[in-house]
């Protein structure tokens, strides 16, 4: 055995989209970070393990909704994706989160690692304990900040902080979704399975333990058809969704492997050629633990839009409430779709906790009540959350701080200009970049998107800015057009043996070239061959007159589209 300890700024606990984006953001903002997983991968509930697709705002049962999309780094983690995973092989999906992790040198990562224990320091975290199974090593991490990404929330019963577990009273906070009288019910969790098709029958085998439904009346309201993800495959909401996980996998491999038996062997549901490609082992959950922070988030915060002063991020996904009976509630669909705005907005008190000064949350534990939960739980939201708190955490270290007294429009500026949409706000142009002359006024409006901002040229079209003299120029900021409003998943459930190949958006510029010129005519030059990302930064030392922004070539697209183009 051996003991690695570690003096750092930001401690995240939990590596799924939310901790993965919270840790990433810190360290790109300058702080140390040690990002501690209890798996072999990233991604939470859309890792290899579970391989739930990411949904958000931008798209829910009722279809996508225009242009509110998350963007930041979970968009630039999709299109990376896209890029260097055009097949959408979930082994590769994890090698992208990996790298997006590896990349940052301020980052800290600790796969296969569990924690097991804090030790407090009157109402702080001063540490954390955790085992490194693989390693056999026991790390213990030292930290100004504690963020606790993990879904379960760890370090409540470990630090003491305040949380909630199951659905409130009606009376509570008055909402109209909870029941009449409070319980420990939840959302449950679920085992999912992906199938392909071949060019030939296959035959399927169940195991002898799997469950048997031999026609379709013995899976009431349940789409089986192949396109299906099996969300409804679903169990928990009644036992303890945290301590009965390992009870609730046994009983959903049960299902899945009796859902997949119907399927092929009693009736038609034309899958024939198709086989079991892949089943998890590992649930994914919906809810359990959620802090108690400086402000819980209720269902009529939601409905009335959660226009906070202190708003750092945006949900929109309905108010998915699925039932505490799972896959065994009979009465009808398992799940009641309550509308919720599009988009809705969440603060940055709900992810700080209301009695542990240096103990932080993002993900599907901030504090929201269960109906609140209900929307706030899906992973861009998660993400996005992620990404705030980060940036929130390194801005209060900078300037020695808490968390809760940050400048908040100066976060709200610092997240909007990182290419995280804040819904009713908008983003500054920087001085010199509106001082300048420029031939197309749309790029420089502050507004990233929807198509009455957008720029579109045509070949030998460009986009100048030309100042008084010769000054200095430090950054220049690019948004494209990512396709916003795209239609397909960041990955599949299924793989047909004719595959849609989800390459790059086609809206993407491929080729670009950014030409500097000073008052005597000599050129500053940075060539880009192969861009696929939507937010790109260039920090250059250039003293110029004039900059020029000339697109070369797309991934696909006929003309050349762009958002932002800004100097400073």
């Amino acid at each position: 055995m051996r003991t690695i300890q570690y003096d750092t700024e930001l401690c995240v606990v939990g590596g799924g989209m939310a901790g993965l984006c919270c840790a990433i953001a810190a360290a790109r903002h300058g702080i140390k970070v040690v990002l501690v997983q209890d798996r072999p991968v990233l991604g939470g509930n859309a890792s290899s393990e579970i391989r739930m697709w990411i949904g958000g705002a931008y798209i829910t049962g009722r279809g996508p909704v225009k242009d509110i999309r998350e963007s930041g780094i979970i968009e630039e983690i999709f299109l990376e994706n896209f890029y260097q995973n055009p097949s959408l092989k979930y082994p590769i999906w994890d090698s992208v989160l990996y790298e997006k992790a590896k990349a940052e040198d301020n980052l800290t990562l600790l796969l296969n690692t569990s924690c097991l224990d804090a030790t407090l320091d009157g109402n702080r975290i001063a540490n954390i304990k955790a085992w490194q199974s693989n390693a056999e090593t026991f790390h213990i991490v030292s930290a100004s900040y504690f963020a606790d990404c993990s879904g379960d929330s760890i370090l409540a019963p470990l630090s003491g902080a305040n949380y909630m577990y199951g659905r409130e009273a009606k009376s509570e906070f008055d909402e109209r979704i909870p029941p009449d009288v409070a319980d420990k019910k939840t959302m449950g969790m679920s085992c999912l399975f992906q199938i392909r098709e071949t060019d030939h029958k296959v035959e399927f085998i169940p195991p002898s333990w799997a469950y048997r439904y031999e026609s379709d009346a013995d899976l009431p309201y349940k789409d089986h058809n192949r396109d299906n993800n099996f969300w409804w495959i679903e169990l928990g909401g009644e036992w303890d969704c945290i301590h009965d996980t390992d009870r609730c996998r046994d009983e959903l491999l049960k299902i899945c492997y009796g859902v997949w038996d119907h399927m092929k062997n009693h009736g038609d549901h034309d899958v024939d050629n198709w086989e079991l490609e892949w089943i998890g082992f590992l649930p994914g959950k919906r809810e359990s633990r959620r802090y108690i922070g400086k402000y819980i988030v209720t269902q009529n915060d939601v409905e009335a839009e959660g226009r906070f002063e202190d708003i750092v991020a945006y949900a929109g996904w309905s108010m998915d409430d699925h039932f505490p009976e799972g896959f065994y509630y009979t009465k009808g669909h398992p799940t009641i779709y309550h509308p919720a705005p599009q988009p809705w907005g969440l603060p940055l008190r709900c992810m700080i906790s209301d009695n542990i000064e240096n103990l932080v949350f993002a993900g599907r534990n901030i504090s929201v009540t269960h109906a609140a939960l209900s929307s706030s739980r899906v992973m861009a939201t998660c993400a996005i959350l992620g990404q705030a708190l980060g940036t929130a955490v390194a801005q209060a270290i900078k300037n020695n701080c808490t968390v809760e007294n940050v400048d908040i429009d100066v976060l709200q500026e610092t997240l909007m200009a990182d290419d995280c949409y804040i819904p009713w706000h908008e983003r500054k142009v920087p001085m010199m970049t509106r001082q300048a002359k420029c031939n197309a006024e749309i790029i420089r409006n502050g507004k990233d998107r929807g198509v009455e901002n957008l720029w579109t040229g045509g070949v030998g079209d460009f986009i100048e800015y030309e100042l008084d003299k010769d000054t200095d120029v430090s950054e220049i900021r690019l948004v494209f057009d990512n396709d916003m409003n795209r239609k397909y998943h960041n990955m599949p459930c299924n793989y047909p043996l004719i595959q849609t190949r989800f390459k790059l958006p086609k809206t993407l510029i491929k080729e670009y070239r950014i030409e500097g010129e000073n008052a005597d005519g000599e050129l500053f030059v940075i060539s880009v061959s192969d861009s696929h990302q939507r937010f790109v930064r260039h920090k250059v030392i250039w003293k110029v007159k004039k900059i020029r922004f000339i697109p070369i070539s797309t991934h696909g697209c006929e003309d050349f589209r762009l958002f932002d183009f800004e100097i400073k």
